[in-house]
């Protein structure tokens, strides 16, 4: 299941990205962003959701939001022990529905080009690399993926 997150989401969101993120940290030299963001805000913002299990167990997390004509999905996190079960890949799918739903175009996001994984897991989905450059110290590749409008699927 996924939901919007609520302000007692707040510490298991920043756990999960302290977990997920944390092997980057010695490859990258400093926290990435996911690990320092203001996660307070962007749920009382309304721009993150959770996944949960069929016991209602807190899985992962998704955060995005609109921008002009595409939706940014700024960071997506699962728990080590909920891996490969498909919870990334549902969160994912959730934010591009989301995307279809508000007539947006694009879903584009971003990933620390040390963040290995990442550079195979978003083409397998679709995700087409876009560019790389350097913001606020970190070395980012942009990928995107066109939305097919809801009715032509």
């Amino acid at each position: 299941m996924i939901r919007l997150a609520e302000a007692h989401d707040e510490p298991n969101i920043r756990d999960c990205a302290e977990q997920a993120y944390a092997r980057y940290v010695p490859a990258i030299g400093r926290k990435p962003a996911p690990m320092v963001a203001d996660f307070a805000a962007q749920i009382a913002a309304g721009a993150v959701y959770v996944a949960t299990d069929e016991h209602c167990t807190f899985q992962g997390f998704v955060e995005f939001h609109a921008r002009e004509e595409h939706i940014l999905l700024e960071n997506v996190a699962v728990l080590p022990s909920a891996t490969g079960r498909g919870v990334g890949k549902s969160l994912i799918a959730f934010c591009e529905s989301a995307g279809r739903e508000r007539g947006m175009q694009a879903v584009q996001l971003y990933t620390n080009v040390m963040m290995a994984d990442n550079l195979l897991i978003y083409p397998k989905l679709g995700y087409v690399n876009v560019g790389q450059r350097t913001e606020d110290g970190f070395k980012r590749v942009y990928f995107e993926k066109l939305l097919t409008p809801p009715d032509s699927i």
